[in-house]
């Protein structure tokens, strides 16, 4: 997952209101906060946080978020990917 890329996403474009037009937007800065926790960036490498936003922002209409996910979960125990799993409903039930 080191080959990854990047940019910091703003804590305020993380809010799931608005428009349509912005939930391609939030689709991608979720994705961000899956790349930032897959790769340590700024925090400690975290592959269940990074699995469960990987896969919100796969459920809002990411594509490449689906695709690191997939990859993702390769290095990632069926417990992990459990975890994860809840976590991604638990937060979507809420948001």
């Amino acid at each position: 997952m080191a080959r990854f890329d990047m940019s910091i996403s703003e804590p305020a474009t993380m809010s799931t209101t608005g428009a349509s037009s912005g939930g391609e937007a939030r689709a991608e800065a979720f994705c961000d906060m899956g790349l930032m926790y897959a790769t340590g960036r700024g925090c400690d490498i975290d592959l269940v946080a990074a699995h469960k936003w990987l896969n919100i922002a796969a459920i809002r209409g990411s594509d490449r978020a689906a695709e690191l996910r997939a990859d993702l979960s390769h290095q990632m125990t069926k417990m992990q990917l459990a975890e994860a799993l809840r976590a991604a409903r638990d937060w979507m039930t809420v948001h």
